[in-house]
């Protein structure tokens, strides 16, 4: 059976009909028409894309023929209410509306959350099969094959390819044709095949193991994103709250949506009270209000009335009237907006790649962007790259200079010897650009980052902006958060005051005027407690959840602390006072008024068959206060009050008192009178003491109204419609300042354990901490001082003082601010953007949905992945996912681990670039027959090592307390150092001096053949290599380079493996690397020669940077030593 509204074809004119787009009445009948599907395999009376034309566009005319809400949830066979029942996983075809009703008639004890596994984590095949899960598709990772195709594709690896090839042919061909005999006239195996085979082997070597490299980093991100992604949302199921994960949605959820949340799925509003963001998803800029279907089916058939009566043409004032009254019939919930303001609950229509955030997501996916300093690298390497090929190109042009000279002597006869000897100055050359191009730059930095966001996790830090990894370790300041990141965010209400002079405290200091907490329920009178734990019970949106059979409080901290109040001073259940008296009207937190209310309909004190309305409201101490000019009186009980009461329900439209006379139905009435200004004074003095404590003050106030909306509320009509607009104010509840002050509870937030010493490593490691709270400023202060962070010497201010001062005067003051206390998010941007203004690089700490733009401000934004809103979760670089002050110290630690990593492996390599292209030129000139001391394979292995081999050892360094111990670099501090040059050129020239003196030096003339020298240098330069990696651990002009060395696994292994495959080479290499196996003694001293790295480089620190730099004195700061 299909629903009553189907066949409802209204129309504005012949040719056009309504449509829930935004500002649009557009000629969409496909879109309007709801068409039964047919497929067996669907129990469901809709397809995922018919659900998909609910919201794109929005289409309320197509929400009507689905039978509007209620139709809507039938055809998904889910109950509004109840939410999806667990134990109904698979559905009839065409249940009826009655049987329907009936299998969602669960028991449950009211709202008490349930976090068990049969209620959140149950599986919905059916539903899954028809209308899919809550993932979007992963992006199709690179295959091994694909990936080494791609590092194929490396210009000065074709060239080398391609002569290898020519090599190979050349050497087969001479080989076969060109056969040669030992001095027995033996014949000699050919073997001038193996170089060619040698150097494609080396150079699949080198592309494998980049690729596998490049394969296990794509498959390490794509884990980060999908926890990166991952979030729980509260649901109904069963009729009980649940929370589960965003990819455990399915399609007929109903779902809870607060403030600061975003929107996991598609769908229709069910109740509340709700503004929303879509800016994100529809470009829109205004803040849009949804209305209930009950709502907009009323204007919509309004509108259908006065069309009917009165068709108009598109060009008519009227027709305009008409679309914009559209704007208010709008149900529909957008995946990827924000909840701005109010709570509801809605029902997801669609998910995954079926809603508008997955479509839109789809659509725009790309490829990971290059970090600040993999460009600043790729342009080093692209430098560097440079200055080799034009060494390759000199030594090109010598070396073939030098052989054609050599034809005075009489031109060879066969073109092949030809070929062959110009083939091996080609192959030379193109090895030495190849070694001179530092392909491993970008590979280290990505190894680093891979590495470094991987053990980030580890220490609760969710990287979601790799550059974020690198900025990090330079941060010069950090503007912190209070609640939940320098404190536990485990608030507990501590003190309290009732009236103006009742004190209960928690605290023995306090004994001397205050009464013990566990007193209060004893103590004050029976009515009063009842309206203090009514105010805390519905007033608030926090629940409890149970998992791992413990039981908590889910939600706003301060709320969870007030329900503790509630549940230590003998309340009812919070959810039973919920269920007894459900909010009728709800003024969610407003982060301007810094209060929220909640009104219900309760009986007349007076009149038990009449009813008033009282809105329970609290909020800051001082803004709540302002709005009261009365106060329960708690001696009132024993006496008359002296307030005045209405003498009928009608009589007066609001009141706070209660009558002076008893009646049978006032047992429980709370009696009030004027605050007079002592009572003011007293309440400001005990607040003063709260925040002077370091305590969260809330106060809690109420007032009755007999009508709703209160007459002090206009109704403003609209001229377009025959609707009117009601919408109560927050103004409305606090007209003539009518509320009725009942207390202030004090909660304490403690510190975090570690927090002090954390911000103690940041100052010691040149980063200054600031705290920016929306607390008042003696809560601010206190906690400031207890921490460390505010000193004799800092300043202290509110954030209104701070934004009023002119440019100028800020930056002045910047220096020596400390703490930032009642902060609006707009001065806590303000305060970022002049911190940057000032060269400074700025980390900031959020959690509220306002946070955003200064998290956006910031270069670094820090949202807490336990506390922080998903608008500041999307708008931050790195997610605390602890909350925690002293999960920040160690993403600066990693993020000066990774900048270190990268100088570690730019210093070696570049030590390694000119040793080999020098030591290549000069023995390629130097010799008669143009032959090179390192061969083409040779090189290839050396380059191998230096890139591939010493990008993944030196990128996982792990970071020691010693980063922490110097002061953050500038953003215009050089890539290079004068500390590393020094050991750069030191180590160069050492190594260069050693080879061309075994070379040229005589020292082994008559002792070691040619080809034994050969081998014997080949061996003394990768051993050089090899030790001098161990040197490049350091950056700086400390000593001790075994620091830490046994925590590198990797470092450890690579050493080892390099050594062995060292060994294995000149042993068993042969023809193919052009060795000779060595005897013990040359290989101890080839040996030893590599370790005399180690001593040159503790003489190398030993000389002073300020010798170097005196050599520039155009440029004392170093600026002039960056590539």
């Amino acid at each position: 059976m299909r629903h009553a509204h189907s066949s409802d074809n209204t129309t504005l004119a012949p040719s056009y009909t309504i449509t829930g787009t935004h500002n649009s009445v557009k000629h969409r009948n496909s879109t309007n028409t709801f068409v039964p599907h047919k497929d067996p395999n669907n129990p469901f009376d809709f397809t995922p894309e018919q659900l998909s034309l609910l919201v794109d566009p929005k289409n309320i005319k197509l929400l009507s023929n689905f039978g509007g809400l209620e139709g809507l949830a039938k055809g998904l066979h889910v109950d509004p209410i109840f939410g999806l029942k667990i134990d109904q996983t698979t559905v009839d075809s065409n249940p009826t509306t009655d049987d329907q009703l009936t299998a969602m008639e669960v028991s449950v004890s009211t709202s008490r959350i349930q976090n068990q596994p049969n209620f959140s984590k149950v599986r919905f095949e059916q539903r899954q099969n028809v209308f899919g899960t809550n993932i979007l598709p992963s992006l199709p990772c690179k295959s091994i094959l694909s990936l080494m195709w791609d590092a194929l594709q490396d210009k000065t690896l074709i060239l080398l390819s391609i002569a290898a090839i020519v090599s190979l042919g050349v050497g087969i061909y001479e080989d076969i044709k060109i056969p040669e005999y030992d001095a027995f006239h033996h014949k000699i195996p050919g073997v001038k095949w193996v170089e060619g085979v040698a150097i494609i082997i080396a150079i699949l070597i080198v592309v494998i193991i980049g690729s596998v490299n490049d394969y296990q980093k794509e498959k390490q991100f794509q884990k980060l994103n999908a926890k990166k992604q991952d979030r729980y949302v509260k649901a109904t199921r069963n009729g009980v709250p649940v929370l589960i994960s965003v990819y455990d949605v399915q399609v007929g959820e109903v779902l809870y949506l607060e403030p600061g949340d975003i929107v996991a799925a598609d769908g229709v509003f069910i109740k509340g009270n709700l503004k929303c963001d879509e800016s994100a998803a529809t470009g829109e800029s205004d803040t849009v209000k949804k209305q209930e279907w009950s709502t907009c089916e009323r204007l919509w058939l309004e509108q259908k009335e006065k069309l009917n009566k009165e068709p108009i043409h598109p060009s008519s004032t009227s027709y305009s009237s008409v679309s914009m009254s559209l704007d208010t019939m709008d149900p529909f919930i957008i995946s990827g907006s924000k909840i701005i303001d109010g709570n509801g609950t809605y029902i997801v229509t669609a998910v995954g790649a079926h809603s508008y955030y997955g479509r839109t997501m789809m659509a725009l996916r790309s490829e990971p962007q290059t970090t600040p300093l993999q460009m600043k690298l790729n342009r080093l390497a692209d430098m560097i790259a440079n200055l080799g090929s034009a060494a390759g190109l000199l030594m090109l042009t010598v070396l073939l200079i030098r052989y054609f000279v050599g034809w005075k002597d009489g031109v060879p006869d066969q073109a092949t010897v030809i070929i062959s000897e110009i083939m091996k100055i080609l192959i030379v050359v193109v090895t030495v650009v190849v070694v001179a191009v530092p392909e491993g730059l970008p590979l280290t930095v990505t190894l680093a980052l891979a590495y470094a966001t991987q053990r980030m996790m580890k220490d609760n830090n969710l990287v979601r902006v790799l550059a974020a990894c690198e900025t990090m370790g330079n941060a010069t300041t950090v503007c912190s958060d209070k609640t939940g990141t320098l404190t536990q965010n485990k608030m507990t209400a501590v003190e309290c005051l009732l009236g103006p002079s009742l004190h209960f405290s928690h605290k023995s200091e306090r004994a001397t005027y205050a009464l013990s907490m566990s007193h209060m329920a004893s103590t004050v009178p029976p009515p009063v407690m009842s309206l203090l734990h009514q105010s805390i019970a519905v007033n608030s949106s926090a629940f409890e959840s149970t998992k791992d059979d413990k039981t908590f409080f889910v939600g706003n901290k301060t709320e969870s602390a007030l329900l503790m109040l509630g549940r230590e001073t003998c309340s009812a259940p919070y959810d039973i006072l919920r269920t007894e008296w459900p909010a009728y009207h709800s003024f969610p937190f407003s982060s301007d008024l810094k209060a929220m209310a909640t009104v219900i309909r309760m009986p007349h004190p007076s009149y038990p068959s009449k009813s008033i309305y009282r809105a329970h409201i609290k909020g800051a101490s001082e803004t709540l206060l302002s709005w009261c000019s009365t106060t329960v009186c708690l001696d009132s009980f024993s006496t008359t009050s002296s307030a005045s009461v209405p003498s009928s329900p009608s009589s007066s439209s609001s009141f706070s008192s209660i009558p002076s006379t008893p009646t049978p139905s006032a047992s429980n009435v709370v009696y009030s009178r004027p605050m007079t200004p002592e009572d003011y004074r007293n309440i400001q003095t005990t607040l003063q003491t709260y925040t002077t404590s370091g305590l969260r003050t809330i106060s809690i106030g109420y007032c009755d109204f007999e009508t709703w909306p209160p007459p002090s509320h206009e109704t403003v009509s609209s001229a377009s419609t025959s609707a009117s607009t009601n919408e109560v104010t927050f103004k409305d509840l606090t007209h003539n300042n009518g509320i009725t002050f009942v207390g202030i509870v004090g909660i304490q937030d403690p510190l975090r354990p570690g927090v002090t010493e954390a911000i103690k490593t940041c100052q010691k490691a040149g980063v200054v901490v600031r705290m920016v709270t929306g607390d008042n400023i003696d809560t601010a202060k206190s906690i400031a001082k207890e921490c460390g962070i505010y000193t004799p010497d800092g300043i202290a201010m509110e954030g209104p003082e701070f934004s009023a001062l002119s440019s100028s005067e800020k930056k002045a003051l910047l220096p020596r601010l400390q703490v930032l206390a009642r902060s609006s998010p707009h001065d806590k941007q303000v305060l970022v953007c002049q911190l940057k203004e000032l060269g400074e690089i700025v980390a900031v700490t959020g959690d509220g949905t306002n946070d955003g733009p200064a998290l956006k401000a910031a270069d670094v934004g820090f949202s807490m992945g336990i506390a922080g809103t998903e608008v500041a979760k999307e708008a931050s670089s790195i997610i605390l996912m602890d909350d925690n002050f002293s999960s920040i110290v160690k993403a600066i630690l990693w993020g000066r681990c990774v900048n270190d990593a990268v100088k570690k492996f730019l210093e070696f390599q570049l030590t390694v670039n000119i040793t080999a292209v020098i030591l290549t030129f000069v023995s390629a000139v130097a010799s008669s027959s143009q032959k090179s001391v390192l061969t083409a394979v040779q090189l290839l292995w050396v380059n191998l090592i230096m890139d591939t081999f010493a990008a993944l050892a030196l990128a996982t360094d792990p970071p020691t307390p010693q980063l922490l111990e110097r002061a953050p670099e500038a953003r215009s501090a050089p890539l290079i150092t004068l500390t590393m040059w020094k050991m750069i050129i030191g180590q160069a020239l050492f190594q260069i001096a050693v080879m061309l003196a075994l070379l040229y030096g005589g020292l082994f003339s008559g002792v070691l053949q040619e080809d034994m020298l050969q081998t014997f240098v080949f061996n003394a330069f990768v051993f050089c290599q090899i030790f001098n990696e161990l040197n490049c651990r350091r950056i700086d002009n400390r000593f001790n380079i075994f620091d830490n060395i046994s925590k590198n696994k990797f470092f450890i292994a690579i050493f080892i493996l390099c050594v062995v495959g060292q060994c294995l080479i000149v042993e068993f290499g042969g023809a193919a690397f052009q060795v000779t196996p060595m005897d013990g003694l040359h290989w101890a001293i080839a040996v030893g020669i590599g370790l005399l790295s180690l001593p040159v480089g503790v003489l190398i620190r030993c000389v002073p940077d300020s010798l170097f730099r005196s050599m520039d004195p155009t440029d004392p700061s170093q600026q002039k030593h960056e590539l």
